[in-house]
């Protein structure tokens, strides 16, 4: 198959941006196929918590936000829906993890990406050695491959807004857990780089979420208000609002052949899709970019002569990130079950386990150790 790219990239989102740019840095021809997607969307407020190894890739990809676009978390604090409560606390100096702003990164990337030689904007995906899926979790190049992307939706919409408040946030992102069954919630407070402001981003039943986004400015801040018992004292909406359905979902297959002869990877949202309650999301997707980037790297240090779609190794990145998101993904679902569960047994356990892990150092530092800093393949 003749192709003037070793690989062409589906999908110029986060993970698309740093996967071309460090493919390119390898020496590899790449195209990006652009989003077709104008300047006339709605104000993105999304806000992700990136650990220390996204941090890492991204440096290294010269696409780290600048301090008021990424903001350190020093503490961690989560509370249960019946006086359960564990808190993390990074050491001096040091952060457990970052807020970064969404928009920011994406023109960080999207910058480098028109900077970078070996990288080609297409308009629409060619033939190369290697096609990367990175479309998200609707993506049309899967479907039209017939891939079953396994969902499990959950009876929960996500609502995302800014706000600002009255006390300081102290570098410290909040969670509480609410509710059982149908009226679970799960609420987070991000600290942004304003030391007044933090993104929301409040797991609830889907009426509930949509009747909360309806609300005018002084009436989501007064539910919001309520549900964190005044933690931060009067609040203001700051920004527009989005909401979107929550689901654990993977694609059975991460590689394979197109019918124009030449191989496929999934990567991101396109591949697995997780409950926001941890905030590991991006970080998984990062993980993918980065264990992709490894085994091509590892094919041109060893001296292969094989192409960039050669299956062997993509097998490999498809073994290697099936089983860590796999993982991740149980323990979120088990934890969103756990926390909707409406039982009496239930809501003891949660509470206790959160209260006694609170009092176990080993087990907390295990914890953080993994929540914050996800193994990286490079």
């Amino acid at each position: 198959m003749r192709s003037s790219h070793h690989v062409v990239i589906r999908g110029d989102g986060i993970t698309g941006c740093a996967l071309a740019l460090g493919l390119a840095s390898q020496g590899l021809r790449v195209g990006l196929v652009a989003s077709t997607q104008g300047a006339g969307r709605p104000e993105d407020v999304r806000a992700y918590s990136l650990n220390a190894s996204a941090r890492q890739l991204l440096e290294s990809l010269q696409a780290w936000p600048d301090e008021p676009h990424a903001s350190a978390v020093r503490r961690i604090a989560v509370w249960g829906d019946a006086g359960g409560e564990i808190d993390f606390e990074a050491q001096a100096g040091a952060a457990l993890s970052w807020i970064v702003d969404v928009p920011a990164l994406e023109t960080l990337l999207r910058d480098r990406v028109r900077d970078q030689r070996g990288i080609e904007v297409l308009s629409a995906a060619t033939p190369a050695e290697l096609s990367v899926v990175c479309e998200g979790r609707t993506s049309d190049t899967r479907a039209a491959l017939g891939i079953e992307y396994e969902r499990q939706p959950y009876a929960q919409h996500a609502l995302a807004f800014r706000v600002s408040h009255e006390q300081p946030h102290q570098a410290c992102a909040r969670q509480w857990f609410g509710g059982h069954g149908d009226q679970a919630s799960i609420l987070a407070l991000l600290p942004l780089a304003e030391p007044h402001s933090s993104a929301v981003v409040w797991s609830q039943a889907p009426a509930l979420a949509r009747s909360r986004c309806e609300l005018d400015d002084a009436g989501l801040a007064q539910e919001l208000s309520r549900a964190v018992a005044n933690a931060l004292g009067t609040m203001r909406v700051i920004s527009a609002r989005a909401v979107w359905p929550l689901q654990s979902a993977q694609a059975r297959q991460w590689c394979g052949t197109l019918p124009d002869g030449g191989a496929f990877a999934l990567v991101g949202d396109a591949a697995h899709s997780i409950h926001p309650l941890a905030g590991l999301g991006l970080n998984l997707g990062l993980n993918d970019v980065a264990t992709l980037m490894g085994v091509l790297k590892r094919r041109q240090a060893e001296g292969q002569r094989s192409g960039a779609g050669d299956m062997a190794l993509l097998r490999e990145y498809q073994r290697q990130r099936k089983l860590s998101v796999g993982s991740v993904n149980g323990v979120c679902d088990g934890l969103q079950v756990l926390f909707s569960n409406p039982t009496g047994m239930a809501r003891w356990l949660r509470n206790t386990g959160l209260s006694s892990v609170n009092r176990l150092g080993f087990l907390k530092q295990w914890i953080m150790a993994h929540a914050t800093d996800l193994e990286m393949h490079s």
